[in-house]
């Protein structure tokens, strides 16, 4: 496919001038983009092996502070290096940046040279090993939403974020019209993808005002984690290009939509066949898909900061807005958590709805992964089907955990996951989101001062 570089490739199209500089990037805890830019000449004589960085990169919050309390780093450990690794299976071509190559790299310790276990992409590449172990593989899809503004990044930060020119002025869920004037946007986004060898299905309207929708291929499960951390990134210097900006909060306006991040999910075998069809099941729904999403249900509440990482991914979760608020699954359903697809058909999957835009693909992916393997290791029962509206459930119908303080302490105590993916992981994480709780519980809120300034 267009866009996809061997090493010999690059080192001929640098010899050629055509590629002059080369992103080698990680992928941060909260799922960005950090790295250096090479000169192509130089990373082609050597650094294409490795290159190095500080370890800080992997213990940070949003702001890049350098958040004390970590096992792994911090000052009193000097903050030394982490070996970058460029994996060469994902080179390609930036067609949004002129003369421009990109590799994602894992992380490796820069003594024993071993993959640092917090690191996102390490933790999906164990869960993915351990599948394969059990003769499987995962293949997953994410579906992208943002919003997208007339207001460039800089002027929307110099309005304190407030007042914002969104894109349209009504709900263009599926519009034509409306979107048609988004064009210089998104068809930038869809041909940049589609040039940097991420093929992608469609992109349209979503159910507010502004809000866009970006769909790729599905993939198998670290191809598809690749190309979600590309695709972000891909959004915002395209619109920033353009002199516009777009946000991926889960949540970035109470009157407005949240923006999602399904995770369409289902295991295949090592030969191609698909594992969770079975045309003489129910629905088309084998054994192993069921035991697969009874442990998707069983661990919800133990997963969901891997989909719901920060204060503000909460704020999605809001009755009647295709956002879910019960952990539970049904047929087709976009009510409910977990919405079986493509019932009696070998693309018969699960999609996870919980998930914000804000999720780090990596860890969100790990973390279904995990607890899908647990329902299937422990032939975990499906319980029934969910029929009609899972907003008017009930509080005897699982909830998705309602703040991050109780998704943190339902990590923190899961042994499934601890399990999956090592003490030492989950306590990272959990250290992570309990900073995020702490940030947040100690500063004043715009609502708070408009509510309280004169009336207190």
């Amino acid at each position: 496919m267009a866009g996809k570089m061997t090493l010999e490739e690059l080192k001929a199209a640098v010899h050629s001038g055509d590629i002059d500089t080369v992103l080698a990037c990680q992928v941060d805890m909260q799922g960005r983009l950090m790295g250096k830019r090479f000169q192509a000449e130089f990373f082609i004589d050597g650094a294409w092996q490795e290159t190095h960085c500080c370890n800080y990169l992997q213990a940070t919050d949003m702001e890049m502070e350098t958040v004390s309390g970590y096992k792994s780093t911090g000052w009193e450990a000097g903050y030394g290096d982490y070996v970058m690794k460029p994996d060469l299976a994902t080179l390609r071509r930036i067609p949004w940046l002129e003369g421009t190559a990109l590799v994602l790299c894992d992380m490796l310790d820069h003594h024993t040279h071993e993959e640092v276990a917090h690191s996102p992409r390490a933790i999906l590449k164990k869960q993915v090993a351990r599948l394969k172990a059990m003769g499987m593989k995962p293949f997953m899809a994410t579906e992208l939403e943002f919003f997208l503004f007339k207001d460039s990044y800089e002027q929307a930060h110099a309005k304190g974020y407030r007042s914002l020119d969104l894109v349209s002025t009504y709900n263009e869920d599926y519009h034509i019209f409306q979107t048609t004037k988004e064009e210089n946007v998104m068809r930038a986004i869809r041909n940049g993808l589609q040039g940097a060898n991420i093929p992608v299905e469609n992109s349209k309207g979503e159910a507010a005002a502004g809000q866009e929708e970006i769909n790729v291929r599905y993939a198998e499960a670290l191809t598809m984690a690749d190309n979600h951390s590309i695709i972000k990134n891909a959004c915002k210097e395209i619109a920033w290009q353009q002199g516009q900006s777009v946000s991926f909060m889960a949540k970035w306006n109470y009157d407005s939509a949240g923006n999602s991040s399904h995770v369409h999910q289902s295991l295949w075998s090592l030969e191609g066949t698909p594992l969770f069809y079975d045309p003489k099941a129910e629905h088309g729904m084998s054994t192993l898909m069921l035991q697969y999403m009874a442990g998707l249900l069983h661990n919800a509440g133990e997963i969901t900061y891997f989909l719901a990482p920060y204060i503000n991914s909460y704020k999605r979760f809001v009755e009647g807005t295709f956002a879910p608020t019960k952990a539970i699954w049904s047929m087709d359903n976009r009510t409910a958590g977990y919405r079986v697809c493509g019932e009696n058909s070998k693309a018969v999957r699960v999609e996870c709805r919980v998930g914000g835009a804000d999720l780090n693909p990596y860890l969100a992916m790990a973390a279904l992964i995990a607890a899908g393997i647990d329902g299937i290791e422990n032939q975990r029962q499906l319980e029934p089907e969910f029929k009609g509206d899972a907003y008017k459930g009930g509080d005897d119908v699982r909830q998705i955990p309602t703040t991050l303080r109780d998704a943190a302490t339902a990590l923190n105590d899961s042994a499934m996951l601890r399990a999956a993916f090592g003490d030492d992981v989950i306590d990272h994480y959990v250290h992570a989101a309990r900073w995020e709780q702490f940030e947040y519980d100690r500063r004043v809120t715009d609502w708070e001062v408009q509510r309280g300034f004169e009336r207190a």
